[in-house]
């Protein structure tokens, strides 16, 4: 979820990608005055959350939390770190300067010499990527997944394992040994209290956040509702959070960095609060889903939002109450609400008119989210975003006669591809795939433009030469593609996993459906994808694809 936060726009009946203290306000202040209970309750509960530095050694986290969040330790990360660093994982040492006994285990590991930790030093060569943080996140997701030592078993059924974690097959039985010979157990007796000692520092903040979101949100999380929100602290993860949804169980990886990544939390626990309100009024949003075809036309605005109203909707709120949050003068708040805008993020403004008045009012967010939805005029927002000017692309300036480099040809590439993504998201089909076929006349193994001429043969309603293209994109990734021009074996993770999620797409609406889960599954295994196709390849792997689109758009099945 969150340093990258795809799904769509709807053409017929296939989606497209066209790759996310000051004091309360006065108005919050008089709300907790007038309501000293539910001003206790949350209190009594984040206190209860954060009051003593417990370590868990499950995954989901301890439900002796009754609120659902909690900042931990956690075993299972604790042990899998061990493991990377005895497999000589290049670490930032740095990050345990205050953990001198964690930073002398860290040497003892490397030094360490047995059959399970050769072994287990042969699997991490045999499955190390080429970006060293792709690799951390794998074995966090894996920490995440699995039960406490020392067998470490899955927590969920294998089938339902994340990709990432199914590509570390075998890793299971290898931690277990290595757990065994390097006598983890009794060294975490030894290293715990300075992991309390981390945690202590990120208690206040989480519970600040958690006291200022709930109060805010006027939300109370209740022990039946089966969800949590959990930080779990390893100095090791460095500088790189590591955010992850599993269904009902929102989890976070957080290093001992001296800068506490408060955004970062900030974010993920608005995530947690909100996501599930877009969802639960899926109706009420979609009745507003045209204001997608104004933002999709923003260069700036992150492709998965372009074709994903429900994220869409999900990421402008969460902006919109970061913002109230922030408690900006007038001046800072049309600043950044004019920044949004022309990113793209049209929601962000009327969203913050909405909150102006929630804040005046007494219903919790998850009763008065479809009044923000519902006070929405389109008609106003058409009109104000008509013929507005959002911010361009920054493209690189030309220069006349110079001569023809690897580094103009770059400029002159990026731009091409950017002047058809452009095409793509005011869906101009002919305009697009012209564009893509004027790069591919010059660079005709370029993956980025075989894959926008796919979607722009979506836009055209142009299907089997959408699949068509597609299948040549995750074709080449593996084997590449000899004789005819075709796109390299070099495309991005995001293109290929976009190009095996449109393809489930495009099966599931052909009653395709084992098909349709190779793709998805697929799109899953994909090393380095981002986070939104990961969620869409998942949405297909739960249930078939089919059209949420208005009425007034439902066509047949072709796409």
């Amino acid at each position: 979820m969150f340093g990258n936060r795809c799904q769509p726009l709807e053409t017929g009946n296939l989606a497209l990608p066209v790759d996310h203290e000051r004091v309360r306000s006065l108005a919050i202040q008089r709300f907790f005055h007038s309501s000293p209970t539910l001003c206790c309750c949350i209190t009594v509960l984040v206190v209860s959350i954060t009051s003593v530095p417990k370590v868990h050694g499950q995954a989901p986290p301890s439900q002796e939390y009754t609120s659902g969040i909690a900042v931990e330790a956690n075993q299972q990360l604790f042990a899998t770190m061990c493991a990377l660093d005895a497999a000589g994982f290049d670490a930032d040492e740095s990050t345990l300067a205050e953990m001198p006994s964690r930073l002398a285990l860290r040497g003892e590991l490397l030094k360490l010499h047995g059959p399970a930790t050769e072994a287990l030093r042969q699997f991490y060569r045999d499955h190390a990527l080429a970006d060293p943080g792709e690799t951390l996140s794998r074995y966090i997701t894996f920490a995440l997944v699995v039960g406490p030592p020392p067998d470490f078993r899955y927590q969920v059924d294998v089938e339902l394992l994340p990709p990432d974690v199914g590509s570390l097959e075998g890793f299971q039985k290898i931690l277990a040994a290595f757990y065994h010979e390097a006598h983890l157990d009794i060294r975490w007796t030894q290293i715990e209290p300075e992991y309390h000692r981390v945690i202590a520092r990120y208690q206040p903040v989480v519970r600040r956040i958690v006291t200022v979101s709930n109060g805010y949100l006027r939300e109370i999380l209740k022990p039946t509702q089966g969800r949590t929100f959990t930080v779990y602290v390893e100095p090791l993860v460095g500088g790189r959070t590591n955010f992850r949804n599993l269904g009902n169980h929102y989890a976070m990886a957080v290093g001992s960095t001296t800068q506490i990544p408060t955004d970062d939390i900030q974010h993920a626990y608005l995530h947690f609060m909100l996501d599930t309100l877009p969802l639960r009024y899926r109706k009420e949003v979609e009745r507003k889903i045209s204001l997608l075809n104004i933002a999709a036309s923003a260069p700036q605005l992150p492709v998965e939002y372009r074709t994903d109203f429900i994220a869409f909707t999900d990421e402008s709120l969460i902006k919109a109450v970061e913002l109230r949050l922030r408690h900006l003068t007038p001046e800072k708040l049309e600043a950044a609400m004019a920044e949004d805008d022309k990113s793209g993020f049209i929601l962000v403004r009327p969203f913050v008119t909405h909150l102006q008045k929630f804040e005046k009012a007494a219903p919790a967010m998850t009763y008065y989210f479809p009044d923000i939805i519902n006070g929405i005029e389109l008609s106003a927002e058409q009109k104000r975003l008509k013929d507005f000017a959002f911010a361009p692309v920054q493209a690189a300036p030309e220069r006349a006669n110079v001569a023809a480099t690897p580094e103009n040809q770059s400029a002159e590439l990026d731009s091409m591809l950017a002047e058809g993504d452009h095409q793509i998201a005011l869906k101009e089909a002919a305009g697009a795939s012209a564009t893509f076929e004027k790069v591919l006349e010059k660079y005709p193994n370029e993956p980025r433009a075989w894959y926008g001429l796919a979607v722009a043969s979506i836009l055209s309603g142009e299907g089997e030469r959408a699949q068509e293209l597609f299948e040549q994109i995750v074709t080449a990734s593996t084997s590449g593609i000899p004789g005819a021009p075709a796109p390299t074996g070099t495309a991005d993770p995001s293109i290929l996993a976009w190009s095996h999620v449109y393809l489930g797409r495009i099966h599931d609406l052909e009653d395709e459906r084992d098909q349709a889960v190779i793709e998805y599954r697929a799109a899953l295994a994909i090393n380095g994808s981002p986070e939104n196709a990961r969620v869409a390849a998942q949405r297909g792997l739960d249930s078939p694809y089919s059209s949420h689109a208005p009425e007034s758009n439902k066509a047949s099945h072709n796409p």
